[in-house]
């Protein structure tokens, strides 16, 4: 869909706060309430934008995490569609490159995410699968960084979590039918959760609306300090996501960009850095999920 100034304002507004209310919403953009209220309901029909809560890993105690590189014999959409179907998979994408398939993992510690490796290389058509474990999430946009200052009391305080993880922009007064408390209740619940970090409403946008729908991943073998190195790639604004792990490299991230050009440049730009000793990079061809918005699970 094709997007003016004000929706591109509107969705930038709800990528810092997904409960921003209409009326401020309006005055930012300099609509009327009512011309906000359709334009972002038009947004959400669309499916161009998805408001929801992301919940701290911490609270769902996702402690590990990996990026695997996966190959195939024979076709690998349908694969890649079979690994998106796991509960641990948040991200799955078709690449170009040496592999064919890329797939983030959030899992409750290492043994949890030992299984699902294990799981996955042996599904049908999967060849090779080669992990980067993550160490430290350095930049991303759907992580809350800082440890929450307050913890969940109950099954109320988690069924609220799990009801805005479905509908970020639920009305205090709908949420509160849902989890059969009163209006002022639930207001006070979740406000107490969403200011002491437990979880964060955001706008989850495909990278094309905002005419930044290319997008390639990459991984850098690093000279020196790791940790280093990572300071320098996060600053550039294209990279919006980088993760220091342990593997066939010591950085792993992905650059969102306007163009093949942009991409090009960016990449030109990592290269002449000078801890990075060596440059992998591959083009996401199609993002088969992208879910962070995960609900608590067993396994």
């Amino acid at each position: 869909m094709d997007l003016d100034k004000t929706d591109l304002a509107i969705v930038r507004g709800l990528q810092v706060d997904g409960r921003l209310t209409y009326e401020t919403l309006a005055q930012q953009v300099g609509l009327s309430r009512p011309a906000a209220r359709m334009r972002v309901q038009r947004l959400l029909e669309t499916g161009a934008v998805r408001v929801v809560a992301i919940v701290h890993p911490a609270v769902r105690r996702l402690t590990a995490s990996a990026h695997l590189a996966i190959d195939t014999d024979g076709a690998s959409a349908p694969v890649a569609r079979e690994i998106a179907t796991l509960p641990q998979a948040p991200f799955v994408t078709l690449t170009s490159g040496r592999r064919s398939i890329m797939a983030e993992l959030r899992t409750a510690g290492f043994e949890e995410l030992e299984r699902t490796i294990e799981h996955i290389r042996s599904l049908p058509g999967v060849r090779t699968v080669d992990p980067l474990i993550a160490t430290r999430h350095v930049k991303d946009p759907y992580l809350l960084a800082d440890e929450p200052t307050v913890t969940v009391q109950d099954e109320l305080d988690e069924l609220i979590l799990t009801e805005l993880e479905g509908d970020g922009r639920l009305p205090f007064a709908e949420l509160a039918g849902r989890v059969g408390l009163s209006a002022g209740a639930t207001r006070s619940r979740t406000l107490r959760l969403l200011e002491g970090g437990v979880a964060k409403v955001v706008a989850l946008v495909r990278p094309e609306v905002l005419g930044m729908g290319y997008l390639c991943g990459f991984s850098l073998r690093i000279d020196g300090s790791a940790a280093l190195a990572a300071e320098g790639v996060a600053r550039l604004d294209r990279v919006t996501f980088l993760s220091t792990c342990l593997g066939r490299a010591e950085l792993v991230g992905t650059i969102t960009a306007e163009s093949f050009g942009a991409v090009r440049a960016t990449l030109e730009t990592v290269r002449e850095l000078s801890a990075v000793r060596e440059v992998e990079s591959w083009l996401h061809l199609e993002l088969v999920k992208e879910r962070y918005d995960l609900g608590p699970r067993t396994t």
